[in-house]
């Protein structure tokens, strides 16, 4: 069915794809975004991949929240910042889906 040349073609095809999407991810290591509770005294900063990079609390909040309060402030933060990332990520992902198949990322 298929040639061996076709075979080859294909498979080398793969492995260009594979390397154009690592480089994307490496990429992503290098753009962070924020998100943030309580006017900033909580913070997380987190990469393009999604991994956390830095975590922020003000001393101040220990002393002036809950537990329950501090648990729903971080929470708020943290999805901040994974929405961002995610957003992040995703458009990364369409332009280099975009490079290797044109009209995909239409």
């Amino acid at each position: 069915m298929f040639g061996n040349q076709n075979m080859k073609d294909m498979m080398s095809k793969l492995q260009e794809m594979q390397g154009v999407v690592e480089d994307s991810k490496k990429r992503l290591e290098n753009i962070y975004v924020k998100g943030d509770a309580l006017n900033g005294k909580i913070r997380f900063v987190l990469d393009g991949n999604r991994k956390l990079k830095e975590l922020f609390i003000d001393e101040e909040v220990y002393e002036s929240l809950e537990k329950d309060s501090l648990i729903e402030a971080m929470i708020e933060g943290f999805n901040q910042a994974i929405e961002d990332a995610d957003h992040v990520n995703e458009n990364e992902m369409k332009s280099t889906a975009f490079n290797i198949l044109p009209g995909m990322g239409k």
